[in-house]
């Protein structure tokens, strides 16, 4: 069963794309004019020029808005298409839900002509996010296990180029670190439903990290110690464009 056939049943209502995240990815992807999205999800950012998106779960295929590309229920890893299909192929948040690395990015640049876009993180800057350091270190744990090295993705693809992708503070998509200025956010749990590494380590490892969240929150402790974030309008918390040109 895919993962995302067990979590994702709330991601229309907390993973809502963020127009200035997509912007960055729209203009990673450059000229190309046939685009394939590669675990796909509900289909967040996917550009007008997308011709076919690669999705194993069905749970996650049933939220893609009317209109869409064409869905295709398969895995990165084996994408029953033929070599050479698009301009670009991309890939957004979900290289380190692969079974199978090596096998997904070499169907990636398989299928893609021109250019890969990968959007993910760099686990040395995201395991000093706040929540990870300070409240959830069996989290920190967790994702250490199962975050792809860029190092790795890299040397994989064959070389590419990293961008930094800055995250607003009020972004409408509510992935891992998305809300590093509003940390009551993670209190709720429809939120914490839609980040990953939170729905999968499951509420009794959260329990006691997000009780001291709470009340530090409450005493008002977190707002003093984090003062600095408090006015920042985006932060860079780790999340990272690879764009590899073929």
């Amino acid at each position: 069963m895919a993962t995302y056939d067990c979590i994702g049943a709330t991601y229309n209502h907390t993973r809502r794309p963020d127009h200035r995240i997509a912007v960055k990815i729209h203009e990673a992807l450059g000229d190309a004019g046939i685009v394939i999205n590669v675990g796909a999800g509900a289909g967040s950012y996917e550009p007008p020029q997308t011709v076919l998106a690669v999705e194993p779960s069905s749970v996650m295929i049933a939220q893609r808005p009317a209109g869409s590309a064409r869905a295709l229920q398969a895995s990165a890893e084996s994408i029953p298409i033929a070599d050479d299909s698009a301009d670009a192929a991309m890939a957004l948040l979900t290289v380190h839900h692969w079974r199978n690395l090596e096998a997904g990015i070499g169907e990636l640049l398989r299928i893609a002509r021109q250019r890969v876009v990968i959007f993910t993180w760099d686990q040395a800057v995201f395991r000093r996010f706040w929540l990870l350091d300070e409240y959830l270190p069996e989290v920190a744990a967790f994702v250490d296990a199962r975050a792809v090295l860029i190092d790795r993705l890299i040397a994989l693809l064959g070389g590419a180029r990293m961008e930094t992708v800055p995250i607003p503070h009020d972004c409408t998509d509510g992935f891992g670190a998305a809300f590093w200025r509003r940390p009551e956010a993670y209190l709720d749990p429809e939120v914490r439903a839609g980040i990953s590494m939170l729905a999968q380590s499951g509420e009794e490892v959260l329990r006691r990290g997000l009780d001291r969240l709470s009340s530090d929150l409450s005493s008002g402790l977190w707002h003093a110690r984090h003062a600095d974030l408090l006015d920042r309008e985006a932060a860079d918390v780790g999340y990272r464009l690879l764009v590899a040109d073929l």
